[in-house]
């Protein structure tokens, strides 16, 4: 087993330029979402995995929005691991505020700039080559490898991970390693919940002068926002192995989120994302719509939010609520096998030990779980996600990649 892994350590190293060129190569192919189109970025990843000898093929329900599966069997009969990452990233806007050329994969002072640069080309690439590379010894590992390159991810997935799992059943498999960004000192074993309103309140409306002829839409919406906060209070507890395991990486979540980070993970957030209303300084409202996203921590669930919500908004007779979308929290052991292998081979290849965590916002993990499939990312620090100057390091990236190859080769290996 050291031998395996001292040669596939050398097959990266050997790579160095050729892993940093396929990257920027990745980011050069365009596939903002919204719109999702990503059939540029899947050519190129089909380009390579010709190129590497590796079947594969395009499963493509949406034709915009191609995805990529492909798998092998190894030299005897084991498990299935699945590698996930997404194509799809991030819109760009109008590029202002940008440093470096959005798409050009550009790289300056030892980073790689670039929408979707972390979020999440890194980890997807470090899918690819997981898969390329153990191909080489397969036979000399157990059970089966699939590798599911999808799009669609940043709206939920509907054409992408979610359609595969409902119509291949290679795309389930035993376990699922992904790359999202999580910092490599963090590993991430779950994700809060979400829960998506639309909140509407309808008045009758007036001139600015007659405000006692009616109520004032905007200002309803504004007394009903700020009760939402009061859903921070509903009764709840983390579960224990839960609860076990954020305490054992409260100061490596700080690293990764930010401080506050680590008390996030464990509380009800609400964000209003979006709000409008009105039609002139002048006019009393007649009409005012918002947005809110809620995120659940483990063990709090819609069931028990939904009343409390559906209680502060009765009081409010001019209010009506729309779910839009939901899903559950939803996390893997915090201690399984995979998650050891992730933090045995960190520990060995930088010498420190990356703690479990939950994710704040959302991956395609969750329809792994939903399924009782184990499931687990570790990718670069978030650097730049969601907004200007996307980035990753060059070395977080290759990093990422030798973690993803030894965990990868680890499972395969093992009874």
């Amino acid at each position: 087993m050291y031998e395996d892994k001292k040669q596939l350590l050398q097959w990266v190293e050997e790579d160095h330029d050729k892993l940093i060129s396929f990257l920027r190569g990745f980011i050069r192919a365009k596939s903002p979402n919204p719109p999702g189109d990503t059939r540029e970025a899947a050519a190129y990843v089909s380009r390579f995995l010709d190129n590497a000898g590796l079947p594969h093929k395009f499963v493509a329900p949406h034709e915009e929005m191609p995805n990529i599966l492909a798998s092998y069997n190894c030299g005897s009969p084991g498990r299935r691991l699945v590698l996930n990452g997404h194509m799809d990233v991030f819109p760009v806007g109008d590029g202002e505020g940008w440093t470096h050329d959005p798409w050009s994969g550009e790289i300056a002072d030892g980073k790689i700039f670039g929408r979707g640069a972390c979020d999440m080309k890194c980890g997807t690439a470090a899918s690819i080559f997981t898969f390329a590379y153990l191909n080489r010894i397969r036979e000399k590992l157990r059970g089966s490898l699939t590798l599911t390159v999808v799009s669609d991810e940043e709206s939920f997935g509907p054409w992408g991970s979610r359609y595969l799992l409902e119509h291949y059943t290679e795309a389930i498999g035993d376990c699922c390693l992904n790359g999202e960004p999580s910092s490599p000192y963090t590993l991430r074993f779950g994700e809060k919940g979400l829960l998506w309103l639309r909140l509407r309140v309808h008045t009758m409306g007036a001139h600015g002068a007659y405000t006692h002829l009616s109520k004032n839409a905007i200002k309803i919406a504004a007394h009903l926002i700020a009760e939402l906060e009061t859903l921070s209070s509903i009764p709840w507890r983390l579960p224990e192995d839960v609860q076990s395991a954020l305490e054992e990486g409260h100061d490596a979540a700080e690293m990764a989120l930010g401080p506050g980070g680590a008390d996030v993970m464990k509380k009800v957030t609400v964000n209003i994302g979006s709000i409008h209303g009105g039609l002139k300084i002048n006019m009393v409202p007649r009409e005012c719509e918002a947005e809110v996203d809620i995120r659940l921590p483990p063990g709090l669930d819609s069931a028990t939010v939904i009343p409390r919500i559906k209680e502060i908004v009765s009081r409010y007779k001019e209010a009506s609520l729309h779910e839009e979308n939901y899903s559950a929290p939803n996390w893997s052991d915090p201690q399984g096998e995979m998650a050891i292998y992730i933090r045995e081979n960190v520990k060995m290849l930088r010498g420190f030990d990356p703690r479990p965590i939950i994710s704040l916002g959302g991956s395609d993990l969750r329809l792994w779980r939903s399924r009782g499939v184990p499931a687990y990312y570790y990718g670069p620090r978030a650097w730049g996600m969601g907004t200007v100057d996307e980035y990753v390091e060059v070395e977080e990236f290759l990093h990422v990649i030798r973690t993803h190859l030894l965990s990868a080769y680890d499972f395969l290996s093992r009874s």
